[in-house]
Parts: C-alpha cells; structure tokens; sequence
C-alpha cells in the first residue's frame, strides 16, 4: 500500500535522526537502511535526503566528517547531543500525535 507523500515528509527528520543515533552512516547507507527497515515504505531520493540533510546539518542537530570507505571518501553523519535532544522530543510528539489517531479511528468501532 502506497503511503502519501505528506505523511512520509513530516517524520523524515526524526527517522533519520533516530539511525544516526545508533551510528555513523552516509546518505546511500542512510536510503538503504530506512528502505529496508519499513519493508519499502520510505523510499528516499538522493534528492530528498541530502537537503534534509544539510538542513539539520545547518541547524546543529548533525556533523559532518568525511572518511574512506571500500576505497571511496564518503561524507558521514553523526548525530549531536543537541539532534538527541531534539529527537527525543520529536518521539514523544509522534507518540502523542498516533496515540491520538488511534483514539479517534477506534472510536464508534
């Protein structure tokens, strides 16, 4: 089932701050990761990811490091105390928010 784009692009920040915060990763990795971990739901472009990237980047919640990785240099991204503060705050708005939707579409059932 094909999930709309504007629900997917809300939480995009928040999923990718919660795969850095169990490591290091590049933006290919980054895709892969999220692709196969919500069974192909997120299926991010390059195009998507790196401007989201380098908007969190921007705002101090990701660093930035290259390194070489099977022969190439890659730019890896690690998440900053203040991105963990940030996701955990992040968390516990999308909990209220699907404890929420949930309340509401078990209503009249």
């Amino acid at each position: 089932m094909a999930v709309e784009r504007n629900l997917i692009s809300g939480s995009l920040a928040m999923l990718v701050l919660k795969l850095l915060s169990e490591r290091d990763m590049y933006g290919y990795e980054m895709i892969e990761t999220l692709r196969a971990r919500s069974q192909n739901v997120f299926e991010l472009k390059a195009g998507t990811l790196y401007p989201l990237l380098h908007g969190l980047e921007d705002k101090g919640l990701l660093d930035v490091y290259e390194q070489e990785s099977a022969g190439k240099i890659r730019k890896y991204y690690s998440i900053t105390k203040q991105g963990r503060g940030h996701l955990e705050k992040k968390k516990k708005e999308w909990k209220e928010y699907a404890d929420a939707v949930s309340q509401v579409l078990a209503m009249g059932v």
